[in-house]
């Protein structure tokens, strides 16, 4: 794929998942104050920001093709059209997922 790999996504998701396996327990206040900005938010908007300028090559090269361009050949723009389709769906399943752990942690009984 070409700016977002599944195997890459996995590799930083066991990434973060070791690093929080070895935190040291601390309050929630504050470890929320002490939040770091390149944390995962900063990943998360990275990768969308990944999967719309994988939108935007796609939708690029179809439009040279469209106008006839010879350097934009039909397996070239039907390929990046394909990698921006499963880069999007990988999105919309990550979203989902955070929606879904969002939804389980507010049902949860105090």
């Amino acid at each position: 794929m070409n700016s977002i790999d599944v195997s890459q996504v996995l590799s930083q998701i066991r990434a973060l998942q070791t690093q929080a396996s070895n935190r040291p327990s601390a309050p929630l206040a504050a470890e929320a104050s002490s939040a770091a900005p390149g944390g995962f938010g900063a990943l998360l908007k990275s990768s969308i920001d990944s999967v719309s300028n994988t939108q935007n090559t796609a939708s690029e090269l179809q439009k040279k093709f469209e106008l006839g361009d010879p350097n934009a050949d039909l397996a070239s723009v039907m390929l990046a059209t394909a990698k921006s389709q499963v880069s999007f769906k990988a999105m919309v399943e990550v979203r989902n997922r955070l929606v879904s752990a969002y939804q389980d942690i507010m049902n949860m009984p105090l």
